[in-house]
């Protein structure tokens, strides 16, 4: 393989040389893309008046793409219910519900977690609120260090598979697949490690019983009637609110653009019933928003630069010839691209390996042979979109730049020490790899409720 094509593969390097230097990815991404488009042209690989078609790229898939106007109204339903108190409520809640089962507080935030996620989406809020809310609270109660803080980490970034899920609104971008089958598509999944984290919650309880002490009955102890009222007022709201914004994209009333309205909205009106709202409140929601989706931007039309000038010098057809070249059959391929994407994981974010490595591994996927599992690409591309998902959930806990595992230890008391998180973590990216495998084998967990809800048969 001579210089040239090369130009491709030393793009990549160059890339994971300047990520780990620390320089923001914002910046390193179309630094990247300039520089290596400069030295495309020297080869004559790579013409000038293709850094305008960058521009031109920029502005057709980030500024002017309306599927991605649901990106700021989730992050803001998410910030704005993180301020009105929905949290709080519904973990006393469930720890009321669940307080005679052992290992029912632990099973009370993976049910909180599991509810939020589908409410709120923003993992570093999630995992925060969560880190504040549950963990004193599991202390006190004697909970294990690592099995409660293993609970938190785990439950709360199920924000990023279970709709609506920002990621998978970008990913139905980047892989020009329905983000309505994408949302549907996630739900099954999503549930599936629930489920999982709840068995192994129930499981390592009942064996360990002092991992877990049960809380004293007289604390649970309350009217049926008052309970009745309080699971009204607590469940409700917050259900409801899922209700509207998948409901309305699963029944047709609405695209995920505006569902994402709908949901932003519907968190007014909560924060306001919760007399949360007020302007100090509507100001803090708003710059923040306003931040996390500048960076996010940031780093979309950044990306949109790197895989321009990477498939312009040939990048698409070098990756391609180097995976289907492999000697393993297309499960074997599909089995190195999760492998990938796992180690990657452990050292960046899920945003840029997202954009950096779908438009990549995206094309390849669609050309491997399954043996019939599948009916169109389209089915195919879903399942694998699936894959990444539940993969990339990892990379906010594998260690040493877990962000989930960061956020944690910044609001856990002093008698929490990274050594604690860090162990606490390791049962539950085990399920989390569990899960993937289980979707892995039965592809029908991804692709039955959409077809079921979208066939037009």
């Amino acid at each position: 393989m001579g210089l040239q094509e090369s130009l491709p593969l030393l793009m990549f390097l160059a890339l994971a040389i300047f990520l780990f230097s620390g320089f923001p990815v914002a910046f390193v991404l179309p630094g990247v893309a300039i520089a290596f488009g400069l030295l495309g042209m020297t080869f004559g690989v790579f013409r000038g008046i293709e850094f305008y078609n960058i521009v031109l790229r920029m502005w057709g898939t980030a500024a002017s793409n309306l599927l991605l106007v649901a990106v700021p109204m989730f992050i803001y339903m998410g910030i704005m219910l993180e301020r009105s108190g929905v949290a709080e409520d519904l973990l006393n809640t469930m720890q009321i519900l669940l307080s005679r089962i052992r290992g029912g507080l632990a099973m009370a935030v993976t049910v909180m977690g599991t509810i939020l996620a589908a409410s709120t989406g923003i993992i570093g809020a999630s995992v925060v609120m969560m880190g504040i809310l549950a963990l004193p609270t599991m202390l006190n109660r004697g909970y294990q260090k690592e099995l409660a803080v293993g609970t938190i980490a785990a439950s709360a970034t199920l924000g990023i598979l279970i709709p609506p899920s920002i990621m998978l609104v970008i990913m139905g971008d980047l892989l020009s697949i329905s983000v309505g089958d994408l949302f549907v598509g996630a739900i099954l999944p999503g549930l599936l490690l629930s489920g999982l984290y709840l068995v192994y919650i129930g499981a390592i309880c009942l064996a360990r019983p002092h991992l877990a002490p049960m809380m004293d009955r007289s604390e649970a102890a309350m009217p049926m009637m008052q309970l009745a009222r309080m699971v009204v007022r607590t469940l409700l709201p917050p259900m409801f609110l899922i209700f509207l914004v998948l409901g309305s994209i699963f029944f047709g009333w609405a695209t995920p653009t505006e569902a994402a309205g709908v949901g932003a909205f519907g968190s007014i009106l909560l924060a306001g019933l919760n007399r949360r709202l007020n302007p100090a409140t509507v100001k803090a929601v708003t710059f923040r928003t306003a931040r996390i989706t500048s960076m996010v931007f940031m780093i979309i039309l950044g990306a949109t630069s790197f895989s321009y000038v990477f498939r312009s010098l040939g990048g698409e057809e070098v990756i391609n010839k180097i995976l289907l070249g492999l000697p393993f059959g297309s499960w074997g391929i599909l089995f190195v691209l999760m492998g990938t994407i796992f180690l990657l994981g452990f050292f960046f974010d899920w945003i840029e390996i997202t954009l950096i490595v779908l438009p990549v591994f995206g094309p390849v996927v669609g050309r491997l042979d399954f043996g019939g599992l599948f009916t169109s690409v389209d089915q195919q591309t879903l399942w694998f979109a699936m894959l990444v998902a539940i993969n990339l959930q990892t990379s906010f806990l594998t260690p040493p730049f877990g962000f989930a595992l960061f956020y944690l230890k910044g609001v856990a008391p002093e008698s929490i020490k990274i050594g604690h998180i860090y162990r606490g973590i390791i049962p539950f990216v085990g399920l989390q790899l569990i899960g993937l495998t289980i979707v892995m084998i039965f592809p029908e967990l991804v692709i039955w409720l959409p077809e079921l809800i979208f066939s037009p048969n």
